[in-house]
């Protein structure tokens, strides 16, 4: 989907080891149908739910999850969200990039090393499955004896997300088709998987009662019991395919200590602005009247789908009150949709915690700008990046690399910078008549520093610039600065935050601004691959092979 933005990232780093455990996982990954939101529909399940099992583990750990694709007409691939994958580059689970897919009655086996504690996800990456319910949290705690820079008492995971009636099928063939169908605003929000659909407002009511019913069991609001007086560490992430959100607890403030795996200068929020991909990790106290259940809320901000998609409602149960207790009072109402302020101003105050400050290297080798474009390619909407729309070739990059198959994907790499960049109108809706489609990648210098530079502009929809989430595979990356308009390569830089810049490995980009980046060592076409110390991969395993030209080097 448009607003799904996905930075790929072939990482080759050297192998590490660790004297830990080993944590083992075989999921059955198939379709079934569920109500989430009390509206029935197929969804894509592991070992019959959906989100999938958290996986839990300790820095260090060697996880191993074995992967059976009960998909009957579908291939498949998973990706581990925010786990560098030193070592195991083919483990990261970006089908094309890093590995051929899993095909329907195959099973595949990722192993990889956690290597550093924190709140991560893990969620399909082929096609537009990730939306379809395939998708879950991952907790890497500290190895036993060693203590984080902040106390609690219990530890909670929760995922959030959109969700849609209609299947990726038909979503895919809109957004595909000539002319252009829009997928539109999700019909509701999850929290841990469960929403709630007035099925009033079903466009065609459906004969069948259990199509829409809003007595499910599957769709009761999801419960959070807690204990008063007790702090509570809730692990927050998102895996929304469009929405950008807002999350609340009503009545309780919320300390933010963690994003994307690093602790964070701790700052006090009513409401959490997460967009796709991100992790936090807040502490709650439980403080507030015991005699009552509180809202947890969450609402769509960065689009007006007020009138279409409803809040995602969940419960923090005050124990020991009835679990299915309503709160008393309405629930809190969301931020302005469209006020901009508030969400930048956050992105900004989020500093490397005092302590934990991983100083970044005080300039860069090279400085890419990656301007975000909405074009007309042969008649198609598609998402660009200076006006190359990104698509996948048949043979993962990772091996074609590694094997020296040059001619598998386009050998020119794209621009640094759009051409005429300092004159291009962000504010205007541009008729870039010479964007282009190209497989081609970014090639980097190994132990080079690279700075990127996100710059968003108007879509081709007068006065709209959407928010865009993009992510690294395999590195984290620190955040130097945001901005608004159109960045300056002469003054910007000077304002750089090179002292306790936090380091994440998914950011936003804001409406009509830009994001600076800094590093050492995605459905319509938004995407970029970079590639770096090849030469540093050791064997491949053949189970990654047996697409494209990497069928020939597939052993039995």
């Amino acid at each position: 989907m448009s607003r799904l933005v996905t930075w790929l990232l072939c990482v080759f780093a050297v192998m590490v080891s660790a004297e830990a455990g080993v944590r083992r996982y075989k999921w059955d990954v198939k379709y079934e149908f569920k109500s989430p939101d009390c509206y029935r529909k197929l969804a894509i399940t592991i070992n019959g739910k959906t989100p999938g099992p958290t996986i839990l583990a300790r820095q260090g750990d060697t996880v191993i999850v074995e992967v059976t694709n009960g998909l009957a007409t579908e291939n498949l691939a998973i990706h581990w969200h925010g786990i560098r994958q030193i070592g195991s580059p083919w483990s990261d689970g970006t089908e094309g990039v890093t590995q051929c897919p899993i095909l329907p009655g195959d099973t595949f086996t990722y192993r990889f090393i956690v290597d550093r504690p924190g709140t991560y996800l893990y969620h399909a990456h082929y096609g537009m499955q990730r939306e379809a319910g395939l998708y879950g949290s991952i907790r890497v705690l500290l190895p036993d004896g060693v203590a984080e820079p902040f106390t609690y008492d219990y530890d909670r995971s929760i995922i959030l997300n959109d969700w849609y009636h209609a299947s990726t099928y038909e979503q895919a063939a809109g957004l595909s088709s000539i002319p252009f169908v829009w997928v539109g605003e999700p019909q509701s929000l999850l929290i841990q998987g469960k929403g709630k659909f007035d099925c009033s407002k079903l466009a065609t009511p459906s004969s069948n009662p259990t199509a829409c019913n809003t007595t499910n069991p599957e769709c009761l609001p999801y419960m959070m019991t807690v204990v008063p007086s007790k702090t509570y560490r809730l692990r927050i992430s998102s895996v929304t395919a469009l929405s950008a959100l807002s999350f609340q607890i009503q009545g309780h403030n919320m300390t933010v200590v963690e994003a994307d795996g690093h602790y964070v200068e701790p700052i006090v929020v009513q409401n959490l602005f997460i967009y796709s991909g991100e992790t936090y990790s807040v502490l709650i106290k439980i403080d507030q009247e015991p005699s009552r259940n509180y809202w947890i809320t969450s609402n769509i901000v960065g689009r007006n789908a007020t009138a279409t998609t409803p809040p995602g409602l969940a419960i923090l149960n005050y124990y020991p009150n009835h679990p299915k207790r309503v709160p008393p009072t309405d629930p809190p109402a969301g931020p302005i949709w469209n006020d901009i302020a508030p969400r930048l101003a956050q992105s900004v105050a989020i500093k490397a915690r005092q302590g934990y400050v991983h100083t970044p290297p005080p300039k860069s080798d090279r400085a890419i700008v990656l301007l975000n474009t909405q074009n007309k390619i042969d008649g198609y909407n598609r998402w660009s990046v200076n006006n190359v729309s990104f698509t996948l070739p048949h043979t993962p990059y990772l091996t074609a690399l590694k094997e020296n198959l040059h001619h598998v994907f386009d050998q020119h790499p794209p621009p640094d910078r759009l051409h005429d960049f300092t004159t291009y109108d962000i504010y205007g809706v541009v008729n870039n008549t010479n964007a282009t489609s190209s497989n081609a990648i970014y090639r980097l210098k190994f132990n080079s520093t690279v700075d990127i530079i996100l710059q968003n502009a108007n879509t081709m929809t007068v006065n709209n610039s959407e928010t865009h989430p993009w992510h690294l595979h395999g590195h984290d990356f620190w955040v130097l600065g945001y901005g608004t308009g159109k960045f300056d390569a002469e003054n910007d830089p000077k304002k750089y935050n090179l002292a306790n810049p936090i380091m994440k490995n998914t950011v936003a980009v804001h409406p009509y601004g830009w994001t600076a980046l800094r590093f050492s060592h995605f459905y319509m076409g938004m995407g970029v691959v970079f590639e770096e110390g090849v030469e540093k991969v050791g064997k491949i395993p053949s189970e990654i092979m047996g697409c494209g030209e990497t069928k020939a080097f597939k052993r039995p």
